[in-house]
């Protein structure tokens, strides 16, 4: 297919004799005067090799420009930062991580931008590097695929599958005296045999579902496990797809309507997802200049039926979804139930449900449930408000037995000092663990818990004690565990007015988080209240408290699409 480029970003930089001295550097780099010709297609991974999430993704990248020359356009590949939780998890290095999302999105729009690229292919592995590829992509708004590194491979140990879940929880068994030294050694060792991302429905596999459900992925491409080749057929097809979507001028901003992000919210739910798509969904909006907060997020949670059974709530992982036909079954079971907008717009050109004809839900399989015969009728992840979160919060119900919990509150300003009671086992059954400032503001970076409520698992606690946050939880976190606090503390939100002994009430049936005050009582506490200074009074984390915004509309850094006076896609 032949494109004209006169209305393409790339004109700027490879057309006319004024472009002259930039097509001296494509010349430098040994490109002929027909590739010069053609678009220009960013290829932008987030390859590295901090995790195994990332280190296969440089691979797919070259099948990826395979593709896009097949179909005669003109791939240039760069790559972007990641920061990959399992490592940066239980330390201060975790207050990188929400603020990578962003930081991707935006070296991804100056790369883009800075080249005049006309088209942009983001393959992604480790979780914020998933919403923060996508959230780039709506808002420069040129076509664009999104396609998943792929998931890790499950590991063995002592006859059972086993994710890096199993490793925080086992964390919290060995200090509890529940796990020889051996053990634990042996446990670290077969955990993740494998490149790819974590394997349960944890924030990287929940938000590659996204992808496909919110129609920016080829069909089936979140599905594959990293280490299999048939990955490099999906890139390679993403590679075409772009030249295609360039072709007949088909735009993110298309693709992700209000009704794509209620089918991208349906498909965390069903599949008893991360918290944090409550948290990316609505940054992914803002990039549209569509109103969609926790609160509608929340909504949608509320009347959609659980049906797979994942990690960490359920049993299986990634592979076995993928070995019964992938996110299209899941989204298949979703159509038929009702539950899913089959008229929305995807990458392929076609609308959801053409993509899914001829796509069943097999009998003979355990992961997927019916909507008419759900796990549980509610969705996997619940929203809540009240009296202790005017502006929201959000819980991982999935799994979960008890769907109340009160208790007296035992405050910690800091993780740390949480960890460390855990560890000591200082506390009794029925607290309420709340952990303050550490919300995008007050951390900053609002950092995961995962290494806390692990241990507390692996305590034999999990179920025991309720633990509540104006940070965020890991995908792999499970038990009663509230994130997303909001107003965070500090910015004096009711969170950060607790004190011990404070009785919380928690009720997921009916959507409240409360503490038992008066209002009176709060304004008293809050007039006493005073700001405190982070640790981080220069820098990146510096410089990302003071434009972030709260959780409730997606910890978001700039004032978004609605804001514009130009989109990139048409200069």
């Amino acid at each position: 297919m032949t494109i004209d480029k006169s209305k393409l970003p790339s004109r700027y930089v490879s057309v006319g004799p004024e472009s002259a001295p930039h097509r001296s550097y494509y010349y430098a780099m040994g490109m002929t005067e027909e590739e010069i010709a053609q678009p220009f297609v960013g290829v932008a991974t987030c390859w590295n090799e901090a995790a195994p999430c990332n280190i296969a993704l440089s691979r797919q990248a070259q099948a990826t420009k395979k593709g896009v020359k097949d179909a005669l356009g003109t791939p240039r590949e760069f790559t972007t930062i990641t920061v990959t939780d399992g490592i940066a998890m239980g330390h201060a290095g975790m207050k990188s991580s929400l603020v990578s999302r962003d930081l991707i999105a935006d070296s991804v729009e100056l790369t883009m931008r800075g080249h005049c690229y006309d088209g942009l292919v983001g393959l992604a592995g480790c979780d914020k590097s998933l919403p923060g590829m996508m959230m780039v992509m709506i808002r420069l708004n040129v076509p664009s695929v999104f396609m998943y590194g792929g998931s890790i491979l499950p590991g063995k140990f002592k006859g059972k599958d086993v994710t890096v879940q199993d490793v925080f929880e086992a964390v919290g068994a060995h200090s509890a005296g529940n796990m020889s030294d051996e053990d634990l050694h042996e446990l670290e060792c077969v955990a993740c045999p494998s490149a790819g991302s974590c394997g349960g429905q944890f924030t990287a596999n929940t938000m590659a579902c996204v992808s496909e459900a919110i129609g920016l992925a080829l069909p089936g491409s979140a599905g594959a496990p990293a280490p299999y080749e048939t990955r490099d057929e999906y890139a390679e097809a993403s590679g075409r797809t772009v030249m295609e979507l360039i072709a007949n001028n088909l735009r993110p901003r298309d693709i992700v309507t209000k009704d794509a992000l209620i089918n991208a919210a349906r498909i965390i739910a069903c599949s008893g997802g991360s918290t944090n798509g409550a948290l990316h969904l609505p940054a992914m909006a803002h990039e549209a200049g569509i109103d969609f907060d926790i609160f509608d997020v929340a909504d949608v949670f509320k009347d959609t039926p659980y049906i797979a059974d994942l990690k960490p709530g359920g049993q299986y992982v990634a592979k076995d979804l993928f070995e019964i036909g992938g996110v299209p079954v899941l989204m298949r079971a979703l159509l038929d139930g009702g539950y899913l907008d089959g008229e929305c717009i995807t990458v392929t050109g076609k609308t959801i449900g053409e993509n899914l004809e001829g796509v069943t839900v097999p009998g003979d399989q355990k992961i997927i449930y019916s909507t008419a015969n759900p796990i549980t009728k509610t969705g996997g992840v619940v929203g809540l408000k009240g009296n202790l979160a005017p502006e929201g919060a959000i819980v991982k119900v999935a799994g979960m037995e008890d769907l109340t919990f009160k208790g007296p509150a035992r405050c910690f300003d800091c993780e740390e000092d949480a960890f460390a009671c855990v560890e000591q086992e200082a506390y009794k059954e029925g607290d309420v663990f709340v952990i303050r400032y550490e919300g995008p503001k007050g951390g900053p970076g609002m950092r995961e818990m995962l290494s806390t409520t692990a241990a507390l698992y692996g305590q034999g606690m999990g179920d025991k004690v309720a633990l509540i946050t104006d940070g965020r939880f890991s995908g792999a976190t499970r038990g009663f565990c509230v994130g997303h606090v909001g107003p965070e503390a500090a910015v004096s939100g009711p969170i950060g007015l607790l004190k011990d002994g404070d009785m919380i009430s928690i009720d997921a049936v009916k959507g409240s988080l409360d503490v038992d005050l008066s209002d009176e009582e709060l304004e008293d506490r809050r007039q006493k209240w005073k700001p405190r200074k982070t640790d981080y009074q220069s820098g990146a984390l510096w410089r990302y408290a003071q434009t972030v915004g709260s959780a409730c509309y997606g910890a978001v850094t700039h004032p978004g699409a609605k804001a514009e006076t130009h989109i990139y896609a048409d200069i």
